[in-house]
């Protein structure tokens, strides 16, 4: 190995022998584009001795190449902006993550993009961050992505942040324009309860005020530690083994049946043999018997440690459990006041079915309410009907089954999550759970003498819901008007859902956005349900133009219960037809979200039953209909 360069100090070696005593600090460095963060920890790798001569020799080459600074000088930015498209385009597109250390301490460095289209990349950086440098050009001041970094630093719960005016050379490092900014920065932060914020002047491509006190001409008014020597003395963020113990199962550990365990990493507390211990959200107590890992039993575990716990009674516990301290448990709840940033080009629709992603727990999702959005520049509460890319919303999350958590304030780990799309599985939100609502333990599932099965043998019947689905015009209504009517005749008990007719009441407070689609379809479908429970044979006839909603609609149902029927006719041929003139309307850009010309419609991939509208008349539509429900047994 080659010989480090750097600036006269401790040997490498010395430093890298002596690392396991110091205590790690985990740094986020972001701000807008073209702040320069790249620069900087090019600048801090540089100057504290972690590079060797090939890297060098490296650096030099690459900043021939590809380098922004000049002649025979080196890109510091270049160290760290490693993707051939950051090159490139001069932007930082990944979140690069560099390790160092001084005399002091180790530091995990995290470079994020500054660029709004990669926020989400910002927000995987502050995720497990004890301190955010925040880099602002000088020339610019704070700019809307700064702000925006400010908020997610504050929601993120970082205790630290350090506002880093860059490129103080270029404007001769004028005073009063650095105390503007930092005034500003101030003002902002304190509105956002991000107290401890402190506002350093800098150069990160000379090092000035970096590693080195500034010593250039206009300077000598900057005093304090540089950015180096402030991070060397920041307080770690609080040890979550100091917490109650916390244990989200990630796996049933059985390898054989004389073994069962379970395994995980432990996210809060310590945790030893004979603790008494609750499996949540099912409530089982119980006692920890031994505490297995590949090196051995341990008499004690605590946080940051992956082991295998082994219970001293056969309870029951499942992959996304939670094993906590008996005299100190999680809330539970399947009701969640939370704040989602939202990092999706398609925006947040409430009502609409996600998966969440607590820990190793998975389950459904959907927003219930969305109080406001956070307006990132006034930080004002606006009212809002959906979150676009980059939004910041309070919302109240309802799930299809309890979970444990914590508050995300008091452990990142136990209150952090992530909204997962159904159809694609992207990663298309992040949120940090603040309570659990307390309506959701004061409301209780009534148990009833006569059930479904009950009703739905009075009635000779087995219920279920037919979707008819498809364009205006299509023939929906038609087709299952002419199947209710089959079936009424056959002595059955029916109920039809129409569209146009639940608008003028149930759902008269919706209109055509995509988010009021949405709701209209939820509530047809817990409607729809209600039908179900009382024996019906419920026919639902609406566009219904997402398949996540009528995924959403056939998961309120049993299995074989929830049939769905696409009525299918071109556009042209609906078009032709358009007896309520609706098609004409559009086109003229008087209905400006009418499915199909300003709407889209998603198409079932694949409907229970598919009939060619356009090929033949309804009533032969409504016999394959009758048909399907003979051959399914239902009738």
């Amino acid at each position: 190995m080659s010989a480090p360069v750097a600036p006269a100090a401790a040997p490498l070696t010395e430093l890298l022998g002596a690392h396991e005593a110091k205590s790690l600090l985990r740094v986020l460095t972001c701000g807008s584009v073209d702040d320069g963060k790249s620069t900087l920890i090019g600048r801090l790798l540089y100057d504290c001795q972690v590079l060797f001569d090939d890297q060098v020799l490296g650096l030099e080459n690459d900043s021939a190449r590809f380098g922004t600074t000049g002649p025979g000088a080196l890109d510091f930015a270049l160290l760290v902006d490693g993707l051939a498209a950051e090159r490139e385009q001069g932007i930082t597109i990944d979140v690069a993550y560099r390790f160092f250390t001084t005399g002091r301490r180790k530091f995990i460095v995290a470079d994020t993009p500054g660029h709004e289209q990669y926020t989400r990349n910002m927000v995987t950086g502050a995720s497990t961050a004890d301190v955010a440098v925040l880099l602002v050009d000088a020339r610019h001041g704070l700019l809307t992505q700064t702000r925006r970094h400010l908020v997610l630093v504050s929601l993120m719960g970082l205790r630290h942040a350090v506002i880093a005016v860059n490129k103080m050379d270029l404007i001769g490092w004028d005073q009063a324009r650095f105390d503007a900014i930092a005034a500003e920065a101030r003002a902002f932060a304190g509105r956002l309860g991000l107290h401890d914020l402190t506002c350093l002047p800098l150069s990160a491509l000379t090092g000035a005020n970096v590693t080195r006190a500034p010593d250039e001409p206009g300077a000598a008014w900057v005093t304090g530690p540089t950015l180096l020597g402030h991070l060397e003395s920041l307080t770690p963020a609080d040890d979550p083994a100091n917490g109650p113990f916390r244990f989200p199962v990630q796996w049933v550990n059985r390898p054989n049946a004389d073994f069962r365990g379970f395994s995980g990493l432990i996210v809060g507390g310590q945790v030893a043999p004979g603790d008494a211990v609750i499996v949540q959200p099912s409530g089982r107590t119980t006692r920890v018997a031994r505490i297995v890992t590949a090196d051995g039993d341990l008499e004690q575990a605590e946080a940051g440690q992956s082991v295998t716990l082994v219970l001293a009674d056969e309870v029951d516990v499942a992959r996304g459990d939670v094993i906590a301290t008996a005299s100190d448990p999680c809330p539970v709840s399947d009701q969640l006041a939370a704040r989602l940033v939202w990092m999706d080009e398609a925006p947040l629709l409430p009502g609409r079915g996600y998966w969440l992603r607590a820990g190793p727990a998975l389950v459904g999702m959907q927003v219930s309410t969305l109080k406001h959005r956070l307006d990132v520049n006034t930080l004002e509460p606006l009212a809002a009907r959906d979150l676009g890319l980059n939004d910041v919303g309070s919302c109240t999350l309802a799930l299809d089954r309890p979970i444990a958590f914590d508050p995300y304030a008091h452990n990142r780990d136990m209150g952090g999550v992530i909204v997962i799309d159904r159809q694609t599985n992207q990663t298309v939100g992040c949120g940090m759970i603040d309570f659990g609502l307390r309506r959701a333990d004061n409301v209780h599932w009534q148990p009833t003498r006569i059930d479904r099965a009950q009703r739905a043998t009075a009635k000779g019947q087995h219920p279920c819901v037919l979707w008819f689905t498809g364009l205006s015009g299509a023939g929906k209504s038609t087709v299952a008007d002419l199947v209710e009517q089959r079936l009424h005749a056959q002595g059955r008990h029916t109920m039809l859902l129409d569209g146009d007719n639940v608008r003028h009441g149930l759902n008269r407070d919706l209109g055509f956005t995509d988010a009021d689609r949405v709701e209209n379809i939820r509530r047809v479908g817990e409607v729809a349900k209600l039908m179900v429970e009382a024996g019906l044979i419920t026919l639902v006839s609406f566009i219904s133009p997402f398949r996540s909603e009528r995924r959403l609609a056939r998961g309120l149902l049993e299995p074989g219960q929830f049939l769905e029927i696409f009525v299918d006719a071109p556009l042209a041929v609906c078009e032709s037809r358009d007896p309520k003139g609706l098609y004409r309307k559009a086109r003229a850009g008087q209905i400006p979200n009418f499915t199909g010309i300003g709407s889209p419609y998603e198409p079932p991939e694949s409907p229970d039953l598919h009939l060619d509208a356009a090929a033949h008349p309804p009533e032969a539509l409504a016999d394959a209909v009758v048909a399907l429900l003979r051959e399914r047994g239902l009738i």
